[in-house]
């Protein structure tokens, strides 16, 4: 006959309740949220005395950092959160979450399916850019333009010729980096602006080594300034995707009040290309094999 297993924490191996109690309350830990009967602390803030008073970047900015930014800061957080919310049904994410209502998904349906699609390719530039701007930074007491070659030589050989953060296939200049690094220019008092003068370094690095301007683009300029403000490259990917699910969110809602069903990335009338075999006949094949 087995032994019935016994559990620590008594004599005899049976738990306590208090000891059951504290392992419940151990199980899940967090510093961000404190919730009881009547009582909601965002970060120590009782939620009443944020609701009205607290911009969402401010709110964002708290979630994330534990503090409360300066309003210049929250400013320069939302400039970026603004600058990428869309960019057309041609963004995969943007035609996904449109495609997915014509379905008959609904609202968060079709959100959630454009959203899994914004990772490393669609989505993920504005991370890596940061990752490439903090390997740059780390490694600039040698010399900064000397550790953008570096870095760029270990990125190229880690993950191809395609740099993060700069040129575009739409916009030959992005106007959106454009205004977000005029913004990072005049913000003096809220960061050092070290993190855009490796990215301009980045910029003029790769025209050197290619003979042609690629400018930096929006995911560059957002690596910026989230670099500037301090958050982790990790949360580059998130910020993102704050930013552009507002973005998903317009076009599942215009798209469900057009109606459609069932449309794909194209017309029925454009025709798409056919690379397999030419016709043949199972029967031929058959009486064929028939044969031999």
């Amino acid at each position: 006959m087995n032994a019935k297993p016994t559990k620590p924490g008594a004599p005899g191996g049976e738990q306590r309740p208090e000891d059951v109690l504290a392992a419940a309350r151990r199980w899940w830990t967090t510093a961000i949220v404190d919730i009881h009967p009547g009582v909601i602390r965002m970060r120590g803030y009782a939620i009443e005395d944020l609701v009205g008073r607290v911009s969402y970047p401010q709110m964002v900015w708290l979630m994330l950092r534990g503090e409360l930014p300066t309003r210049e800061q929250a400013r320069l957080l939302e400039a970026a959160l603004v600058a990428a919310v869309d960019h057309g049904p041609h963004a995969p994410s943007i035609a996904i979450s449109r495609m997915a209502v014509t379905c008959g998904l609904p609202l968060n349906g079709a959100m959630a399916s454009a959203i899994n699609a914004l990772d490393d390719i669609h989505g993920g530039a504005g991370q890596q850019c940061m990752e490439l701007y903090a390997a740059i930074d780390a490694d600039r007491a040698s010399g900064t333009e000397a550790a953008v070659e570096r870095a760029l030589d270990a990125f190229i050989a880690a993950h191809g010729k395609i740099i993060p953060g700069f040129g575009h296939r739409f916009h030959g200049t992005d106007p959106r980096a454009v205004r977000l690094l005029a913004l990072v220019e005049i913000a003096g008092d809220v960061v050092d602006g070290r993190f855009a003068r490796i990215g301009r370094l980045v910029e003029a690095a790769l025209e050197r080594r290619t003979g042609k301007r690629i400018p930096m683009n929006i995911d560059g300029a957002t690596a910026v300034i989230y670099s500037e403000l301090g958050f982790a490259p990790a949360l580059g990917r998130g910020l993102f995707i704050l930013s552009r699910s507002v973005g998903i969110l317009a076009h599942a809602w215009e798209q469900s009040q057009q109606g459609g069903r069932i449309k794909g990335p194209m017309p029925t009338s454009i025709d798409y290309t056919y690379s397999g075999h030419p016709p043949r006949s199972l029967d031929r094949d058959s009486s064929d094999d028939d044969a031999a």
